[in-house]
């Protein structure tokens, strides 16, 4: 009977224009189809909307959990499909509500369009757009007009994206930007994950905060916890710093680095630069203490003196302090190079601001054709001119001279102590105190030996030029003689001490590292070329097998102080 009435219903629609219709309109035969659960009005106007019933006023609609508000609808039953106009509302249970000025909805393919200020709320964010295109079969939203989301923490925007209700996955594509109170976040290919709050970033990016700014081709960031790891040779830029790596594990809220492989720190401000192959770096923020910087795995330090470069290579380096009083130091196996020097010890200290470095353990220097030992070494240098200044040996000092004309002579001077001091970073004189003793050959104008000179004294003073010895005078207590070459026995060239360790000198960049430090590159590329595989995973996949609260900020290699 009620159907009935349906039909004669409908069939003066057609005749007379429109009629009024049931408060709840009957639902459709079959049970999966669009039904209309209430409309002031409907009208069939087949001349004018070929095939669709016009529903006018506080129209509801529902189909499968999903209901549709709006003032007007046009319902093509054949097709199962609706147009909604004005004030439209897409209400699926808790999940999402979208409002519209227009969509469109297709009960068969499960198939959404909503345009016209169109906004998408869920539990977690707020999207606004011009065009949303919504898949319930995927649970998935995309637009491809531009689009801004808002959740508590941040605001995204992108010109292309999609939204998948079930993982509350963001996928952002060209002019990406990602805006927190903390940090700003730019790409063209973004996946945000709206509960956690977690961002990856595929392609050129960069990742700026008030600290610094972050460039990356692929990586990991928390915007909850602000903690990131980069990958594809990332670096994080400080005011006058700059740390590179292959992997890069972040601590926004320390100010922690720790870099992987393949590892460059450029200090802008000290005209410095470290490489390695590991690297920890504490930035200093707000006036604290901490501010330092850990290498290791081939670690070197360049440093820019004058026109010449300072190579210094130890199996650990540890730089500590502010850019004002800032200490180097290195351990193990410890060894340093510039063009005109070069040297070897156990363990270095340096400091920038007393301009004083301490060579410790076995330490030897070479500068030019003179090798200095000692049981300790200090360098003192200049804050004005930036230039070494002078050199202290405190005890057992020894200096050791090649005679350029003969074949295994060597001038050498030895005392508890010796000074020298330096001229455009070359020594120009040189005082051995306390227990002093000479071994020194005398040639004439000629270049033709007069004498070997043997004696000690209570100290001695040495004038050179181009690092030669031109000139030397002993003082107090002096017991020398001269003797000729041919009565002077061979097996009596050698103040007690003497060791000549020039097969040690270092005598280029490539010869700095140690042969087990210089297997390191080799193994680092073997690693890296496994993890480059491994890396070729999806970044979601890639965080849920790494535990990130290990990895970042809990190193206990470096806590240094200024």
């Amino acid at each position: 009977m009620r159907k009935y009435i349906y039909a004669i219903v409908l069939l003066f629609s057609i005749i007379f224009g429109n009629a009024q219709t049931p408060t709840q309109p009957i639902a459709p035969t079959n049970p999966n189809a669009i039904r209309i659960l209430n409309s002031d009005f409907i009208d069939k106007n087949q001349n004018e909307i070929p095939g669709a019933i016009i529903f006018t006023g506080n129209v509801q609609i529902l189909h499968n959990g999903v209901k549709i508000y709006c003032n007007k609808a046009y319902h093509y039953t054949d097709e199962d499909y609706i147009k909604a106009f004005g004030n439209v509302q897409l209400n699926q249970g808790d999940t999402i509500v979208m409002n519209s000025r227009y969509a469109e909805y297709d009960g068969k393919t499960l198939q959404a369009f909503a345009t016209g200020n169109v906004n998408l709320r869920s539990p977690d964010s707020n999207l606004t757009t011009d065009t949303i295109y919504f898949d319930r079969n995927k649970q998935e939203a995309s637009f491809k007009s531009w689009g801004t989301i808002v959740n508590k923490e941040n605001t995204l925007k992108s010109k292309f994206g999609k939204y998948n209700i079930k993982s509350k996955k963001y996928s952002f594509k060209t002019a990406v930007t990602v805006v927190n109170p903390k940090v700003t976040i730019k790409t063209n290919n973004l996946d945000f994950y709206d509960n956690s709050g977690h961002a990856y970033v595929y392609g050129p990016s960069t990742i700026t905060s008030k600290e610094n700014v972050i460039n990356t081709t692929k990586g990991f960031y928390d915007t909850k916890n602000d903690v990131g790891r980069l990958l594809d040779k990332s670096n994080i830029v400080y005011n006058n710093r700059k740390v590179e790596g292959d992997i890069i594990n972040y601590d926004r809220k320390k100010n922690f680095a720790k870099a992987t492989n393949n590892v460059k720190i450029t200090d802008t401000i000290n005209n410095m630069i470290a490489t390695g192959h590991y690297a920890e770096v504490y930035r200093n923020i707000g006036g604290t203490k901490k501010d330092s910087m850990f290498i290791t795995k081939k670690a070197l330090i360049k440093t820019l003196v004058e026109k010449d470069t300072m190579y210094l290579h130890g199996k650990k380096i540890l730089v500590t302090g502010p850019q004002e009083d800032r200490t180097i130091r290195a351990f193990n196996n410890v060894r340093f190079f510039k063009t005109d020097m070069s040297g070897k010890c156990d363990s270095i200290h340096s400091n920038n601001k007393t301009q004083l470095t301490k060579l410790i353990g076995r330490p030897v220097i070479w500068n030019s054709d003179n090798q200095m030992t000692g049981d300790e070494i200090h360098l003192i240098g200049n804050n004005k001119t930036e230039k070494l200044d002078s050199l202290k040996i405190l005890n057992n000092a020894f200096l050791i001279q090649k005679d350029t004309i003969g074949e295994d002579n060597y001038n050498q001077v030895k005392g508890q102590y010796l000074y020298g001091k330096f001229r455009d970073n070359k020594l120009y004189e040189v005082d051995l105190v306390k227990n002093t003793e000479k071994l020194y050959f005398m040639y004439n104008d000629a270049n033709e030996m007069v004498g070997i000179d043997k004696g000690v004294s209570s100290s001695i003073n040495m004038q050179l030029e181009d690092n030669k010895i031109i000139e030397l005078t002993s003082f107090k207590k002096i017991e020398s003689d001269t003797y000729p070459d041919k009565d002077f026995p061979k097996n009596a060239r050698r103040l007690r001490g003497f060791v000549w360790r020039i097969d040690e000198k270092i005598t280029s960049l490539e010869n700095i590292f140690p042969e087990e430090e210089k297997a390191i590159d080799e193994k680092v590329k073997v690693e890296t070329e496994k993890k480059n595989k491994e890396e070729q995973k999806p970044m979601d996949v890639l965080k849920e097998t790494t535990d990130y609260g290990k990895v970042l900020g809990k190193s206990k290699k470096v806590k240094g102080k200024g």
